[in-house]
């Protein structure tokens, strides 16, 4: 199939845009089609961009039988609504993470997907990177020995730079909306990436603040610790208040170290020589990541391990903010 007619439920989600102009810059067939949102001035605006139709009933772009697949791009809390409409129809479905944020909706989620097992993915981009692909080829290479801890930090300053003050933004600080603060988000694609290398996580551990004040209801750092079944030790670190420093992913195991000197990411040991990391070739993320979906060229086995991700990223962070509400060791179910 080379044309990939894509419907887009929602811009709520600033990454609309991002996904939109990612189909206008494409040559290879893929178009928005159809847009729908609840606040028609926002889906109207979006569909202007694109030349798609703004369709205010949601029920017609489901039916629609020329749409080839869809983009849910809701607030964090309000996907699952959405995703038991699109998922019925068998076709793809990308949502912007995460997929939901309780493990009640979660349940909902993987009880429909039993019944309709269209390819299903969020926007997650870390394992499929180049960088991550090769990390993930020397874990699995034995590379490291026995891989003891691992390590991710990923930060940045959206409060100082007071990114979330646009209304179209505002509900990212918003808990009803949001899910949380800078676990929910930047913990996402942290949590994802350890999961998708490591395995599933039995326990956490975790530690949320406000530090900046900018945006008070919800967190602005978060500190967690993660018990794999591995028996490997994880650390998320993530925040809206870092104003400089080096992210990214460290590994330590018993033969060998893996870090970001700032510039790539290096292999050795103390003492010894630091070598390069080469990176592999990309794989499809977010709209091409549902492109290739539409024309089957994603395999079962592939869609089920980074499904199976998905769901224990869910999870996971629902352990955390109940972990950082206890002050507790809290098991993840």
């Amino acid at each position: 199939m080379s044309t990939a007619n894509i419907a887009i439920l929602s811009t709520g989600h600033v990454h609309a845009k991002m996904f939109i102009e990612n189909t206008m810059k494409s040559a290879d067939g893929r178009k928005v089609t159809h847009i729908w949102d609840d606040v028609a001035e926002r889906g109207k605006k979006y569909a202007a961009l694109c030349g798609a139709a703004f369709e205010p009933d949601i029920d017609k772009v489901i039916a629609d039988p020329s749409i080839h697949g869809f983009i849910i791009c809701k607030e964090n809390t309000q996907h699952l609504p959405l995703l038991e409409k699109a998922i019925r129809t068998g076709k793809p479905v990308m949502l912007e993470k995460p997929l939901v944020t309780t493990t009640a909706d979660l349940a909902a989620v993987k009880k429909l997907h039993a019944h309709y097992p269209a390819p299903l993915f969020c926007g997650y981009v870390l394992p499929f990177s180049g960088s991550m692909k090769a990390v993930a080829a020397l874990v699995n290479a034995g590379a490291f020995g026995d891989i003891l801890r691992v390590k991710f930090r990923n930060s940045q300053a959206a409060a100082y730079n007071r990114m979330f003050d646009e209304p179209e933004r505002a509900w990212l600080h918003d808990p009803k909306l949001a899910g949380g603060g800078a676990l929910q988000d930047g913990g996402q694609q942290a949590v994802h990436l350890l999961l998708s290398l490591f395995g599933p996580v039995k326990e956490v551990w975790a530690c949320i603040r406000n530090e900046s004040g900018v945006y008070p209801r919800v967190e602005d750092f978060g500190i967690a610790h993660l018990k794999f079944a591995s028996g490997v030790m994880g650390t998320i670190e993530v925040g809206w208040t870092q104003t400089g420093g080096i992210g990214g992913i460290e590994i330590s195991g018993s033969k060998s170290t893996l870090w970001n000197d700032g510039r790539r990411y290096v292999m050795g040991t103390t003492g010894g020589e630091a070598k390069a990391v080469t990176d592999l070739d990309e794989d499809p993320v977010r709209v091409d990541r549902l492109a290739a979906a539409i024309r089957g060229e994603l395999t079962e086995e592939v869609l089920a391990k980074d499904f199976e991700a998905i769901c224990g990223t869910v999870a996971v962070l629902e352990a955390m903010y109940t972990s950082a509400a206890q002050g507790t060791w809290v098991k993840v179910r």
